[in-house]
Order: C-alpha cells, then sequence, then structure tokens
C-alpha cells in the first residue's frame, strides 16, 4: 500500500513539473513575440489581404517614383512587344506552370513561391512571425504601384496581342487593372529583399527567385517588360521605408531570431 502511495505521489510531482514546464514554454513564447504583429489584430483591408504596415501617406507613390510607359512606337516599347511575343511562343512548359504558381498570392500558397529555393521553409507554424511579415508586405508593396496603375491604366499584353494567358480565370479582373507598374513583381521583389534579411547566407539564389518571381508575369502574358522593371523599383521603394516604420523594424528583428532558433534545433 505504501509503494501504491509513493508512486501516486511520484506520478502527481512528475504532472506537475510537466505542467509548469508548459506554462514555462508558453510563457516564453508569449514574451517571444510581445509588442510584434502576433501580439496585435490585424486587420482584413480585403478577403485574404490583411493590412500593411504602412499607412496611406507613407506608401510611396508611384506616380512620382516611376516615368510614364513606354509610348507605342517607341525602342522600349517595341522591346516590350519583343519580349512578350517570346514567351508567347515558347515551348517550356515548366517554366509557364511556375510562372502561374507565382500568380497565386493567396496564403499559404503564395509562400510556395520563394519555400522551393529557402533551406529552412517558411509556415504559419514554424515560422509565424516571419509568414506574418509576408502576409502584411504585400499589401504595402501591392498598393505602392496603385497611383501609377490607376493614372495610366496601361493595356496588358494579352489585350493588345490577344494571346492567351496562364490565368484566363483572371483575364476578366486583369483588363480592368492598369498593367504598369506590375503589383506581383513588387509584392515578389519587396518579399525578396526581406527574406534575403532574414536568411544572408542564400541571399543569391533568393534574389534570383525574386527576379524571376517577376519575370513570370511576362511569361503569363499578362504584364509587359517595362511593368516589371518599374515593379521592382516600387518593391524596393516600399522595402526601404518600411525600415523607417518601428512595428516591421520590430516584426523583422524577431523573425531573424525565430528562424536562427528554428535552424539551431534542426541542427540539434
Amino acid at each position: 500500500m505504501k509503494k501504491i502511495m509513493f508512486y501516486r505521489l511520484q506520478l502527481s510531482v512528475a504532472i506537475l513539473i510537466l505542467f509548469a514546464l508548459n506554462i514555462s514554454a508558453q510563457n516564453t513564447v508569449s514574451e517571444q513575440y510581445a509588442n510584434t504583429s502576433l501580439s496585435k489584430e490585424i486587420k482584413e483591408i480585403h478577403s485574404g489581404i490583411l493590412e500593411g504596415y504602412l499607412t496611406e501617406d507613407e506608401i510611396p507613390n508611384s506616380l512620382k517614383l516611376v516615368a510614364p510607359p513606354p509610348e507605342e512606337g517607341s525602342i522600349a516599347f517595341q522591346l516590350d512587344q519583343e519580349i512578350a511575343a517570346g514567351w508567347v511562343s515558347s515551348d517550356d512548359e515548366l517554366r509557364k506552370a511556375q510562372a502561374k504558381k507565382d500568380a497565386v498570392l493567396s496564403f499559404p500558397e503564395a509562400i510556395e513561391s520563394f519555400n522551393i529555393v529557402l533551406d529552412i521553409q517558411i509556415t504559419e507554424e514554424s515560422t509565424p512571425l516571419l509568414y506574418m511579415i509576408m502576409r502584411r508586405t504585400l499589401a504595402d508593396a501591392g498598393l505602392s504601384t496603385y497611383a501609377a496603375k490607376n493614372h495610366y491604366q496601361r493595356a496588358r499584353p494579352f489585350m493588345v496581342n490577344n494571346a492567351p494567358t496562364c490565368t484566363p480565370e483572371e483575364e476578366e479582373m486583369l483588363r480592368k487593372d492598369g498593367s504598369y507598374p506590375s503589383g506581383h513583381t513588387a509584392i515578389g521583389w519587396a518579399w525578396a529583399l526581406i527574406l534575403a534579411e532574414v536568411f544572408p547566407e542564400q541571399a543569391g539564389v533568393i534574389f534570383e527567385r525574386g527576379k524571376q518571381f517577376g519575370i513570370s508575369r511576362n511569361v503569363c502574358n499578362v504584364h509587359w517588360h517595362s511593368d516589371v522593371l518599374a515593379g521592382r523599383m516600387m518593391g524596393a521603394s516600399a522595402v526601404a521605408i518600411l525600415h523607417s516604420n518601428k512595428d516591421f523594424t520590430i516584426d523583422l528583428e524577431v523573425a531573424k531570431n525565430e528562424v536562427l532558433k528554428l535552424k539551431e534545433n534542426i541542427k540539434e
């Protein structure tokens, strides 16, 4: 009987220790993400799209930052047409398949366009703050293109050459959305710049992936070459301003530690 009582006591003590360790771990996690976006209520500004870090006044103005799109008959527009024609006639089905994947900006699918080159996979479960940063900066970079988009209302390649796109289900919406600059490109390049800070040892492949993310818009026949170049400019402008935003810089530093700890755990 005494032995049974002793074992019960040991079991109770073990349960209490595990409970205390669990509470401690939860507190550590809570402390880790204190003052970050994960400790706040981040609203949606559109279905599935979270509000960014920048206010409307802080978002870079593309109408002031990029030159007007190339005029018809100009050498620059001839280059746009040549590059578009090259992709329309391309039989590189693997590249077209990747371009179709790169067109997806909904989460968690959007993250896979960069996970394919990263040693550490970004997920909402394993890297929640980095995942949150990518969701929020989508709005910052994407919205930075709209002053020029709305002003110029440039027709997209498929509207001019009548060739198919890799996302026919989006064509009706795209017809109403100006082509210049490319919002997808701005988002992809902004993500590449941010991820290169979090994974500096992989900066080269990340930049190349960010570049190809934008080129995918040419491959899909939904953006001209000059749209992509201007989109890259806006993505870089958005990230430059983000670095003066307190909430973003707090999130970025904690996200770096988040990934560092994950790498250490994998090594162990």
